[in-house]
């Protein structure tokens, strides 16, 4: 089973991730944008200034994420899948080449046989992370308006999560995870947790051999 949390910046994704992650005992796939970005010796003003730059990193981050998912036999819950697709749209002009790909048809696929959770935006919860160009408010919901589209044009099944409260989010994918036939796991908060942690460096290191 593959699960997955997307949406715009700043909307949770990666809490609710470390959370399904302990709870089940599932590995957990990490945002691969930070490991692209350090392995371009790239930043996040470059990233503003350089358009072809930026059009590297993103093509980069796509392929990175799908090639770390098929390393991943089995059950999984991942931290994004194609939302980066949502910046290359906002932030270069290579989008109609991404989407033109084999290999993205095929990854939407992928996921649409998963779960998809998608974290709509809250003004409370927008930070700066030093990541991506454009984190303003205005600039949230037009990504946030992509990955819906995205999610709607490749008829990929999904439920909305528009709370900020942690409580009402947990019982929300509980109850779906639970009629997917998923307990909590039978482990150790630490066990888990070193799972997490653990699955996107073991992957990143077998990419680089």
């Amino acid at each position: 089973m593959r699960i997955y949390f997307v949406g715009s910046h700043a909307t949770g994704k990666t809490t609710m991730c470390r959370y399904v992650s302990r709870r089940y005992g599932v590995p957990m796939i990490t945002e691969v944008a930070r490991a692209v970005l350090a392995e371009m010796e790239a930043n996040f003003d470059s990233l503003r200034t350089d358009i072809e730059l930026v059009a590297e990193y993103q093509r980069r981050v796509f392929e990175r994420q799908v090639a770390i998912e098929n390393l991943h036999d089995g059950t999984f819950v991942s931290d994004r899948a194609f939302d980066n697709l949502a910046y290359a749209g906002e932030h270069t002009t290579i989008l109609a080449d991404l989407l033109d790909d084999a290999r993205f048809r095929e990854y939407m696929k992928w996921v649409s046989d998963g779960i998809v959770f998608f974290l709509r935006p809250h003004q409370s919860l927008l930070k700066e992370d030093g990541v991506r160009a454009g984190v303003s408010w205005e600039s949230v919901l037009r990504i946030d308006g992509m990955i819906k589209l995205l999610l709607e044009q490749y008829r990929i099944a999904y439920l909305p999560v528009e709370s900020v409260s942690m409580q009402e989010r947990v019982r929300a994918v509980e109850f779906v995870l639970k009629r997917a036939d998923m307990a909590p796991a039978r482990v150790s908060n630490a066990k888990s947790n070193g799972r997490a942690t653990s699955l996107t460096g073991d992957l990143l290191t077998a990419l680089s051999n």
